[in-house]
């Protein structure tokens, strides 16, 4: 009787630690982007603030950088490279003037975000896992799934651009 409870209150641990190590992850059950297996981390709305950019062109939208801990950690202290655990997520809109902002100053000046545009983007540091695409696994997610193989391909080619900055094109703001 007394080894049966040891061994349920052993499974019980292990058990325990297990969800410990999946929640600390970060990673949900939902699916994996093509190419780096990048799930959506759970929780990434509630992250921090990194910086927002307005892109124009193509584009033609203005976004909203967040990072995990880890992230934020590294973006304060100019950390480069960006260490192993690092997750940046990017969050767009459509660029669209407030015309009820506009009436309130009384001339055309305010823009906002307007619907989401692109989906969501992130990108999983691991420099192991993902040596062959600078150390990063990329991912995009429209309406939770996983955009296609050939969005996923161009991820890496266009951070190469970003190479002195260990690919990531937004600094945190201060």
């Amino acid at each position: 009787m007394t080894r049966t409870l040891l061994l349920l209150a052993a499974a019980a641990t292990a058990t325990g630690s297990l969800a410990g190590i999946v929640r600390a992850s970060g990673q949900t059950d939902q699916p994996a982007a093509p190419l780096s297996g990048v799930t959506i981390p759970r929780g990434y709305r509630d992250w921090k603030l990194i910086s927002v950019a307005r892109e124009e062109g193509a584009l033609d939208d203005i976004r909203a950088i967040l990072g995990n801990d880890l992230a934020i950690r590294a973006q304060r202290d100019e950390q480069l490279p960006f260490p192993d655990g690092t997750i940046l997520a990017r969050l767009a809109w459509a660029y669209e003037s407030s015309e009820g902002n506009n009436k309130a100053f009384g001339r055309h000046q305010s823009f906002v975000a307007g619907p989401p545009k692109n989906g969501v983007q992130f990108m999983d540091k691991d420099s192991k896992k993902y040596a062959s695409t600078g150390g990063w696994g990329f991912a995009q997610f429209n309406d939770g799934k996983p955009a296609d193989e050939a969005a996923h391909r161009a991820c890496f080619t266009c951070h190469q651009a970003a190479t002195a900055r260990d690919l990531v094109f937004t600094q945190y703001a201060r």
